[in-house]
């Protein structure tokens, strides 16, 4: 049985502010409860049906029911069980030598946001830098998005202007004036850029920009979304 108070709080943690204050932030549905709970994230507490349960009795956790689980979810449709997991600590990225490197410039939709450490995740990128501004890696439905490919992805908030005039490594920009990606040869190492949703990459970081690169369009489509672009231009640099 799940108390009114603890049902509460937990629906709390839906805040950035409560989930910046507790350094906690939830976890839902099978899959992702399966990753996180196999990952070096400490899970604080267990949220699960009895049907969850029966199938991993070696896990401690909450007896609720569905309609208990359905009011603390932040999902439209509740799956089964919820984990309230800490936070773990951003690891700053000392080099970007022998390695392919995101930099986010102010991504806000947390869909775009997670479905892009996705794909970063597919295409093995295993560091990410983000404008400070960017929607925050804890927000439920960027965790959602990723599926799980938070857990393997390491991702900074940092001052891109500064971190890319001391990067020494070469800087790509997704720009619609760019070169071709696809004549684009396979770099060793390098960061891509990539823009807001509708504004593009802000002005102060195109001077750090030596190498402009676009995705040709064939059609009428005006632009893409950042997550499609992002696995375009990274198909063809990785």
């Amino acid at each position: 049985m799940l108390s009114r108070s603890e049902s509460k709080y937990i629906q709390t943690l839906s805040h950035k502010k409560q989930r910046d204050a507790e350094r906690l932030f939830v976890v839902e549905g099978n899959k992702l409860a399966k990753e996180v709970l196999n990952s070096n994230y400490k899970v604080d507490k267990v949220y699960a049906t009895q049907s969850w349960m029966n199938g991993n009795q070696k896990i401690e956790a909450t007896l609720v029911t569905e309609d208990e689980l359905q009011k603390i979810s932040n999902l439209q449709t509740a799956n089964d069980v919820l984990l309230i997991v800490e936070m773990s600590p951003y690891q700053r990225i000392t080099s970007f030598k022998n390695t392919i490197t995101l930099a986010l410039d102010g991504i806000q939709d947390p869909g775009n946001f997670g479905t892009i450490i996705r794909i970063a995740d597919w295409f093995g990128i295993q560091q990410i830098i983000c404008s400070k501004d960017c929607v925050e890696l804890y927000n439920p439905k960027v965790i959602q998005s990723t599926m799980g490919s938070f857990i393997r992805v390491n991702i900074n908030y940092v001052d891109l202007d500064t971190t890319l005039q001391e990067a020494n490594v070469p800087v790509y920009g997704a720009l619609l004036n760019g070169g071709d990606v696809k004549e684009i040869e396979k770099p060793q190492e390098g960061i891509l850029i990539i823009g807001n949703e509708s504004k593009g990459i802000r002005e102060p970081l195109l001077s750090h920009i030596n190498k402009a690169i676009s995705i040709k369009r064939i059609g009428g489509a005006e632009s893409l979304n950042a997550a499609v672009a992002t696995g375009i231009l990274l198909s063809h640099l990785v």
